[in-house]
């Protein structure tokens, strides 16, 4: 499986790399599509700046082992791989590129003016937002890291 190797600093770069795979086309090397992505990406900001589900708070206990060695391993940019994600994080196998490309832009507007409190992450904790915000990015890079541009020498999608 061939991966792009990606790491995103901020969210607006996620965002011009989401439109830029629409534009060029691009090759799934992963499960998920561009959309499909894009909602994913949208409902874990979300939930940052809406807050959690409660069942999500299960993981308090780890969140110092968490911090420690996951949390600079993904603003590393060495996400592990094969981690099940959380059902409600989850996105629909329908969703629509464009669609959602649009949706995670205005998500990134609207976490970027955000004043209100931002909710500690169900594993990581309560983290200042401009760390929030590369956390959210390299998750973003993680995921697209599966998606590379179509050249004239793919033939599929």
């Amino acid at each position: 499986m061939d991966r792009r190797d990606l790491l995103f600093r901020n969210l607006d770069d996620a965002v011009a790399d989401c439109k830029m795979l629409s534009e060029s086309g691009y090759v799934r090397n992963g499960n998920w599509s561009l959309g499909q992505i894009c909602l994913h990406m949208r409902l874990t900001i979300d939930a940052n700046m809406d807050g959690y589900p409660l069942w999500m708070s299960v993981g308090l206990p780890l969140r110092p082992v968490l911090r420690k060695f996951l949390l600079p391993r993904l603003l590393r940019g060495d996400s592990p791989t094969g981690l099940k994600t959380a059902g409600i994080f989850v996105p629909p196998a329908d969703a629509n590129d464009l669609t959602e490309i649009e949706a995670f832009a205005k998500c990134v507007d609207r976490f970027h003016s955000h004043s209100g409190r931002l909710y500690p992450h169900p594993g990581f904790g309560r983290l200042p937002k401009d760390e929030f915000e590369q956390f959210h990015a390299a998750h973003t890079s993680h995921h697209l890291s599966f998606l590379a541009p179509r050249t004239e020498d793919d033939s599929s999608n």
